[in-house]
């Protein structure tokens, strides 16, 4: 076994079997949305929990319904920075790394493209998962949602794991005062 496979790093022969990782969570994300189109009209919902509820909502915008009011310019602004995402991740997937950090990019990967198959099928965006507590309600998000939160917490956490030791300066005896 070499050293970068004891390491858990992902060589670029298997660098590809991440891509997996995201086709999964786009069929997870996709079939979760097609349950809630078949079983859902619009706006109808069902409480689940005192703080959980299922309900179909479409969204416009991205992330809290960031631009959801505009005119429909900006399907396209977020269908190209989901393109332009993707090649990143691809090419990021392609040099390899651990684990931990080819894992959060997968999992965004999936998310956006999940997401994206919405915005260019509908023009929006399937949202289903409605958190809420005491009047206060979180905005409701979707499969492909976690899952790009999921591979961000992965990227912050496989950051910390790879930080450097403090470098530390040799010192010459004889060069300082006092020394032979």
């Amino acid at each position: 076994m070499t050293s970068a496979a004891a390491a858990g790093t992902t060589t670029g022969a298997r660098w590809y079997a991440w891509l997996l990782v995201s086709v999964a969570v786009i069929a997870l994300d996709q079939a979760s949305k097609a349950a809630m189109l078949k079983a859902f009209s619009p706006g109808e919902y069902k409480a689940i929990t005192s703080f959980f509820t299922l309900v179909l909502s479409f969204n416009t915008g991205a992330a809290f319904s960031f631009l959801a009011g505009q005119g429909g310019w900006q399907r396209w602004l977020f269908t190209a920075i989901a393109l332009g995402a993707t090649l990143l991740i691809v090419g990021l997937l392609r040099r390899g790394r651990d684990a931990w950090y080819c894992a959060g990019l997968a999992f965004i990967l999936g998310g956006a493209l999940g997401n994206l198959w919405d915005r260019l099928q509908m023009g929006a965006v399937v949202d289903f998962l409605l958190f809420h507590w005491r009047g206060w309600f979180f905005p409701a998000f979707n499969v492909a949602d976690s899952s790009i939160t999921v591979g961000a917490a992965l990227l912050i956490l496989d950051s910390f794991r790879h930080r450097r030791a403090p470098v530390t300066v040799a010192r010459d005896d004889a060069t300082q005062p006092g020394g032979s």
